[in-house]
């Protein structure tokens, strides 16, 4: 079978399902995984939109019912193909050297040569894994806004898309960071007379060969692509905090403990921080090499940016071809604007996977579910958390309507 193409989209259609999740990576697979096993059923299995699938959805219930009974989803996604934001990853990115990828639920992940690029593998795996799950991801689609239907609490989020509208009765957001770049700004940016490009339009170390290259960031991809590009140019490290480094991996109890930070922030509304943040840099072989050769000596950061390098923080001037930001990443939430989420903490009010106060609207892949591990645990609770909602009065089914007692029946993997 073959991944289903979006649906041809008609102005006036709007489709009702009781699911929609936007985004294909990690973990809106988890999440479509989740659905099956709860006896879901994708509303447009390989199907176009079509103007018999439109409905007055001003008022509650109207849900949408599958082969018996079942709750219907539709999972929508931006890219082309399967893969997420593994797909534009740097070809240098080995699976060897990836950080801790996890099995995505239900299938782990074939024997592979560690040397093999983490582009070409895991797309490969999460294609074969919609498949072999027969999840139907319609694709690409492109979410422009997700808004509400009226003022009821217990109405429908309308999603609107490249690919036609949908009335949900529960959206889960599974957007990822990757299409939003963060960028700092700084003085006399503009100025610069060599290149400057993000992490995200990395593609390979010879692009900088026998030049100068300032390397911006803390993270995990700032130090190796700094060991990446030590072998082919010289490199200057700048970050605004002092790297915190560990001997060795995180045991289970520390990686809680690090999540359970991260999900405080999102819990008080404050904007998440990214879980390596308070994990730290784990020194691995190559790094330590690096170490030894001097790639990794760390220097405050500059002061402004002048046409030909950074002033450093002693005020000397670092001549520079090149800038790397390796900055890291931002939530790509800007459909959700007309939801008027965000607080004034800078972020969004979490209760676990939930957006507080909306039953209706869950986030996994966001602040404590970023990780890959994570995200297939938010996937679970996301999907768990809908059921409860979607079957209680109030979201107009409840415990002793038949379909919903096949539903909470289901087996979930725990």
């Amino acid at each position: 079978m073959t991944t289903p193409t979006a649906p041809t989209p008609l102005a006036d259609a709007v489709v009702p399902v009781d699911v929609v999740v936007i985004g294909a990576g990690q973990a809106g697979l988890s999440a479509g995984y989740h659905l099956r096993r709860l006896g879901f059923v994708p509303a447009l299995h390989g199907e176009g939109v079509t103007s018999g699938g439109a409905r007055d959805v001003s008022s509650r219930g109207g849900a949408t019912e599958g082969p018996a009974g079942a709750g219907t989803y539709v999972i929508l996604d931006a890219e082309p193909g399967p893969g997420g934001a593994w797909r534009h990853r740097w070809r240098s990115l080995r699976m060897a050297t990836v950080n801790g990828i996890y099995d995505l639920p239900g299938m782990p992940q074939p024997e592979i040569d560690p040397c093999e690029p983490s582009v070409d593998v895991l797309p490969a795996y999460f294609g074969d894994y919609e498949q072999r799950l027969d999840l139907g991801v319609l694709r690409p689609v492109r979410v422009a806004a997700v808004r509400r239907a009226d003022d009821d609490p217990a109405g429908h989020l309308i999603v609107t898309s490249d690919a036609g509208t949908f009335a949900a009765r529960a959206v889960i957001n599974a957007t990822g960071t990757w299409t939003k770049p963060f960028w700092p700004a700084y003085p006399g940016q503009a100025s610069f007379r060599g290149r400057q490009l993000h992490v995200a339009d990395y593609v390979r170390a010879e692009d900088f060969a026998g030049q100068h290259v300032v390397v911006v960031g803390g993270g995990i991809s700032a130090v190796q692509l700094l060991e990446e590009i030590s072998h082919v140019a010289t490199t200057t490290w700048v970050t605004r905090r002092e790297p915190v480094w560990r001997d060795e991996d995180f045991d289970p109890e520390a990686g809680r403990q690090a999540v359970a930070l991260v999900e405080e922030r999102v819990r008080q509304g404050l904007a998440p921080l990214s879980v390596v943040s308070v994990t730290g840099l784990i020194w691995r072989p190559e790094l330590r090499a690096a170490a030894e050769r001097g790639v990794l000596d760390r220097h405050p950061m500059f002061t402004r940016i002048e046409p030909d390098g950074v002033r450093m923080a002693d005020g000397s001037l670092q001549r520079a071809d090149v800038i790397l930001w390796a900055t890291g990443f931002r939530a790509a939430l800007d459909h959700l604007r007309p939801l008027h989420l965000r607080g004034h903490g800078g972020g969004i009010t979490m209760d676990g996977t939930q957006v507080a106060g909306e039953p209706r609207l869950h986030l996994i892949g966001y602040g404590p579910s970023s990780s890959t591990v994570g995200a297939n645990r938010a996937g679970r609770e996301a999907v768990v958390r809908i059921l409860d909602h979607l079957r209680s009065p109030a979201f107009g089914r409840d415990e002793a309507d038949p379909a919903a007692g096949r539903l909470v029946g289901a087996a979930v993997e725990r």
